[in-house]
């Protein structure tokens, strides 16, 4: 976990708050793609952060068990939901006993861990037949004044400076079973709500406060051009990807498996 990762601890508040959760369709395509109800099931919600995906799981009914590693994003997710499982610990090292539960989830996570050690964890405490669920909301680059948003922040930060925070580094490694969906949603949030989520990507937690203050009064004054009336229609494609672990059988057959 970087310091850039940790960072998000000082905005907990203002991340929860402003960030946007995700669509019911999301977690139709979960269930579809596992092949598995979330109702029932053990959830592991790894990079929990205040707890935004793990409200949304707990609401389908699933058993769920939250991991994030910031102090001041677990006590926001504590507060928030009390009767919550949450464990101290990085999706790179799992304080998680083996074949124990039947999805693991990342909601705006994967790409703070090093897939390396993250992907065999994940694959560690899932049970046979269980399911890797990765999702990112990204900028829908399609609406042109996101786009011309993202052309702006570039040149704060450099190319990829916001929209890639919500990106994956990297998937999970090929020869496992895997599929992918993509799914257009919106928004509509006041001005002031879409600066905080703004301001509360990993981009200004480096920038410093100067420089911040200065990005997000441009940012108002062009969104005032495009939302005159103060309400901003935030679009965003989902990006979910779905490894499937083997069952017993196929880790024993499968050309990787080992006496």
């Amino acid at each position: 976990m970087t310091d850039r990762a940790l960072s998000f601890d000082a905005v907990a508040g203002q991340y929860d708050a402003a960030r946007p959760g995700y669509p019911p369709v999301l977690l139709d395509a979960v269930e579809e793609l596992s092949g598995r109800s979330l109702r029932g099931s053990r959830v592991l919600d790894v990079g929990a952060g205040t707890g935004i995906a793990t409200r949304l799981l707990r609401g389908r009914g699933a058993d769920v068990t939250a991991v994030e590693p910031g102090p001041g994003m677990a006590a926001r997710l504590r507060r928030a939901l009390p009767g919550t499982p949450l464990v101290r610990a990085l999706g790179d090292a799992l304080p998680i006993a083996d074949a124990s539960v039947d999805l693991v989830t990342y909601a705006q996570s994967w790409h703070w861990t090093d897939p390396a050690r993250s992907v065999p964890e994940a694959l560690r405490v899932l049970r046979p037949g269980g399911a890797l669920a990765l999702w990112w909301n990204i900028a829908d680059p399609a609406v042109p004044w996101v786009a011309a948003q993202e052309r702006r922040l570039h040149l704060v930060a450099g190319a990829g400076a916001h929209s890639s925070e919500g990106r994956r580094a990297e998937s999970p490694p090929d020869g496992l079973p895997r599929v992918r969906r993509e799914m257009r949603w919106t928004r509509t949030v006041p001005l002031d709500t879409h600066l905080a989520n703004l301001g509360s990507h990993s981009l200004f937690r480096v920038l410093g406060d100067d420089a911040t203050a200065e990005c997000l009064a441009g940012e108002r004054a062009e969104l005032l051009k495009v939302f005159p009336g103060g309400l901003v229609e935030e679009a965003y494609v989902v990006e979910l990807t779905v490894t499937l672990r083997p069952s017993v059988s196929s880790v024993v057959e499968g050309p990787s498996s080992r006496a």
